[in-house]
C-alpha cells in the first residue's frame, strides 16, 4: 500500500497534540501566563488583573491545581505559575513547586492581590493577565490554545505580537483539512513507526501511570474502583482504568498526562481504552502503536471542528475514537469503523460540559459506554439510519454536523451553564 500522501502533516499535528501536561489544562494556562509575567517583569507583582472568558472560568474553578496540597481556582492557578513557575516548561510549569514556594502562595492569597473579570470575547479560550509591579506593568494576552501567547506588553511597549487574524485551525499552524476517517486509517497503517514512536511511547508510558495512581489511591469518588468491584471484564477494566486517570488527574495528582487537543481527559480517553485492549487481544506492539496512531488522529479529527474549549464534552470525541478502534482491533472494515462512529455519535452527541472537575470521570465512563455499544453494533453490521437526528449521509459530515452543534449551537447552553454555575 503507498503511504498516506499527507504523513507529514498528520505527522506534525500528532507533535502538536500529544503534549505533556501535569493539572488540568486551563489552570495550568493561567499558571503559565502568571509565570511568563514574573519573569518579564523580574518581580512578584503587587497587583494581578485577569480577564478571563467564560469557558476558562468554568472549567478553573472546581479542579485541584497539582502539587499545591489541595489549592483550587483562578486566584490559586496564577499565583502558583508567579511564585514557582518556569514558563519554559509550559503545560507542566508548575512542575517544580516546592513548599517554600507554596507558603508565599498561601501568604499572597489572603492578600486578595488578584481581581478576576469576565472578558468579552468570541474565543472561548482567551484570557488577558495584567501583572503590576511599583510602577510596572506586564500584559499578557493568550488566545485559543493553552500557550499561545499572542501579545505581551511591558509599560505601553509591545514586546510581542502575533497575528492571530489568519486562517488557523483555532491557532494551531498545521493545516487539519485533510483529516477524514479514510485518510487516517491509510496514515495508519501505512505510516513507519519509528517516526512516532517516541511520542506514543510517552504516551503510554504516562497516561497508563497516572491510570494505575488512581486506582491505587483515593480520588474522588473513587469511580475506578466501584465499577471494578460490581464487574471485572475487559470492558468494565476500561471504564475503570480510563476514568481512575481522569479522576486522579482532576482532584490534583502530580503526575503528568499526555493531552489530546489540548485535553489531558482527551488524551486519557484516546489511549488508555486502546492500550487495554491491545493487551486483552495479546496483540504485538507494533499493532499497539497502529491503533494509537488511529485512536488520537480520530480525537483530533472531531476536535477541528469543535475548538478546544465548548458546552461540549471533549471526553465523548475522544470515547468515540477509541471505540472506532476497537473495531479496527477486532478486524472491522473501514464501512464498519464508520458504523462505529455513527453509532457511538448517535447515543451521546448531547453530553454537555459542565466544568473541569472529578466528575469528568462518570462522562469518560458513559462515553465509553456509548463506544462499546457502538462497536457491538457495527460488528454485527447494524448502523443506525442515515439522515435520523443530527446523522448524516457519511460519516465525515456527521462529524462536521456535531462539530457545528458543539461550536455554533452552543454557545447559548454555554452561557446558561457558566452563569448557574457562578450562582450561589
Amino acid at each position: 500500500m503507498d503511504k498516506c500522501r499527507f504523513e507529514e502533516e498528520y505527522i506534525e499535528i500528532l507533535a502538536e497534540e500529544l503534549v505533556p501536561a501535569k493539572g488540568c489544562t486551563e489552570p495550568i494556562s493561567i499558571a503559565f501566563a502568571g509565570a511568563k509575567a514574573k519573569e518579564i517583569l523580574g518581580a512578584i507583582p503587587d497587583k494581578v488583573v485577569l480577564e478571563v472568558s467564560g469557558n476558562l472560568i468554568k472549567n478553573i474553578r472546581c479542579v485541584t491545581v497539582p502539587n499545591t496540597n489541595n489549592l483550587v481556582g483562578i486566584e490559586a492557578s496564577v499565583l502558583s505559575g508567579i511564585v514557582g513557575g518556569e514558563s519554559a516548561l509550559e503545560l507542566e510549569v508548575i512542575s517544580n513547586l516546592k513548599p517554600k514556594h507554596l507558603k508565599i502562595v498561601n501568604e499572597l492569597l489572603l492578600k486578595d492581590m488578584v481581581e478576576v473579570k469576565l472578558l468579552e470575547t468570541s474565543i472561548n479560550l482567551h484570557f488577558i493577565l495584567t501583572a503590576f509591579n511599583k510602577n510596572d506593568y506586564v500584559k499578557i494576552e493568550i488566545k485559543n490554545l493553552h500557550t499561545n501567547i499572542v501579545k505581551i506588553e511591558k509599560n505601553g511597549v509591545t514586546i510581542l505580537k502575533k497575528d492571530s487574524s489568519n486562517k488557523e485551525y483555532f491557532g494551531v499552524e498545521t493545516d487539519r483539512s485533510n483529516l477524514t476517517v479514510e485518510n487516517i486509517l491509510h496514515f495508519t497503517e501505512t505510516v513507519d513507526i519509528e517516526k512516532i514512536k517516541p511520542l506514543l511511547d510517552r504516551q503510554i508510558k504516562y497516561n497508563m501511570a497516572i491510570a494505575n495512581k488512581g486506582l491505587d489511591h483515593k480520588f474522588g469518588v473513587t469511580i475506578g474502583k466501584t465499577i471494578l468491584k460490581y464487574d471485572q471484564s475487559i470492558f468494565a477494566q476500561i471504564k475503570a482504568y480510563t476514568a481512575a486517570a481522569s479522576e486522579a488527574r482532576m482532584s490534583g495528582c502530580s503526575l503528568p498526562v499526555i493531552t489530546n487537543s489540548g485535553s489531558g481527559n482527551q488524551g486519557i480517553t484516546s489511549s488508555i481504552p486502546v492500550i487495554l485492549f491491545c493487551k486483552h487481544l495479546k496483540l504485538k506492539k507494533e499493532k499497539l502503536y497502529r491503533a494509537l496512531i488511529l485512536s488520537n488522529l480520530l480525537t483530533i479529527y472531531q476536535k477541528s471542528f469543535i475548538g478546544r474549549l465548548s458546552a461540549f464534552c471533549g471526553a465523548i470525541s475522544a470515547a468515540v475514537s477509541s471505540g472506532a478502534t476497537f473495531t479496527y482491533l477486532s478486524g472491522g472494515n473501514i464501512e464498519q469503523i464508520k458504523m462505529t462512529i455513527s453509532n457511538a455519535l448517535a447515543n451521546v452527541s448531547g453530553v454537555v460540559c459542565d466544568g473541569a472537575k472529578p466528575s469528568c470521570a462518570s462522562k469518560i465512563a458513559t462515553g465509553l459506554d456509548a463506544a462499546i455499544l457502538g462497536h457491538f453494533l457495527a460488528m454485527e453490521n447494524h448502523q443506525y439510519n442515515p439522515l435520523s437526528g443530527i446523522l448524516k449521509n457519511n460519516v465525515d459530515e456527521t462529524i462536521l454536523a456535531v462539530g457545528k452543534m458543539a461550536s455554533l449551537g452552543m454557545k447559548d447552553t454555554d452561557r446558561v451553564i457558566l452563569d448557574l454555575m457562578l450562582k450561589k
